[in-house]
């Protein structure tokens, strides 16, 4: 576990990794990658982690090779809903001290890897702001998907005249002023969070009995939980808008629940079908 007393690592010098996950949604990862060119800090590198192999995601990510930003793509075989194996993948390849992990369908506010990198704190995991799109507006951003960033700004949440618009607030200076606040308003989402790598590796990642729809992200957490890790959220900042889809079958939901009870029950630190069983094969 990383040292909670040990002094930050200041923000210009993290090396942080943007991990992103995707399956067959060739227009939404290029909006995506479009709003990370777009960023006011780069990630240091960008890892595309695929489930299956699809030509037009392929093709998606070699429109923004161009960027020259540092972009990695790994694939594993499509063999149901496996996101869980999917970021142990990316979590072994990454080279940052910080990963983030988005969804690839999250469009990310200018300042989102800004934001991440400034709210970085030892002993502490991040999670940012998810805000949900209705389908109008989703298909009217993925109409041209590099305007995603431009058009970021005037994106309309679900509930449009509610409290929902008031996520869409960037307030970099009040950040850690909100902290508290953002930590009790804000649940577990793995679709946008922040880690420490070592973190990660010390609770052996993503636990991969999970498959299908289900708490996997809070499994996680609750592991770094019991290591003495803590949640913090990012309010008025780490924004991301989610684009919308149909939403994903609920079969396995009893089983991986009981997983999560079966984690919190026992305090468990570390998972045994984890990041580690992939790490020799890459010469790590």
């Amino acid at each position: 576990m990383s040292d909670p007393t040990a002094s930050d690592r200041p923000a210009h010098r993290l090396r942080l990794s943007l991990c992103i996950t995707t399956h067959a949604r060739a227009d939404a990862l290029a909006a995506v990658l479009a709003c990370v060119v777009a960023q006011t800090s780069a990630p240091d590198e960008i890892l595309v982690v695929e489930d299956g192999e699809d030509h037009a995601t392929a093709a998606s990510i070699a429109a923004y090779e161009a960027s020259r930003l540092p972009l990695r793509h790994l694939r594993q075989p499509h063999l149901g809903f496996r996101v869980a194996r999917l970021r142990n993948l990316a979590l072994a390849a990454a080279r940052g001290d910080y990963l983030v992990f988005v969804d690839g369908d999250m469009l990310l506010h200018r300042g989102f890897i800004a934001d991440h990198r400034r709210g970085a704190r030892r002993g502490h995991y991040t999670q940012g702001v998810r805000i949900n799109l209705d389908e109008r507006t989703s298909r009217r951003l993925l109409t041209d998907p590099t305007s995603a960033p431009q058009r970021f700004p005037s994106v309309t949440a679900r509930g449009r005249f509610g409290i929902r618009r008031l996520a869409l607030w960037h307030a970099p200076a009040l950040q850690p002023l909100l902290r508290r606040a953002g930590t009790g308003l804000l649940a577990v989402k793995s679709c946008n969070q922040g880690f420490w790598r070592e973190d990660l590796i010390a609770v052996n990642g993503w636990d991969e009995r999970f498959e299908g729809w289900g708490p996997e992200d809070k499994e996680l957490c609750a592991r770094l939980e019991h290591h003495g890790v803590h949640r913090q959220a990012l309010l008025a900042g780490g924004i991301a808008c989610h684009l919308h889809h149909p939403p994903a079958s609920r079969g396995r939901r009893a089983l991986n629940e009981s997983l999560l009870a079966e984690t919190i029950a026992a305090r468990s630190v570390r998972c045994a079908r984890g990041v580690a069983d992939h790490l020799p094969a890459i010469g790590r």
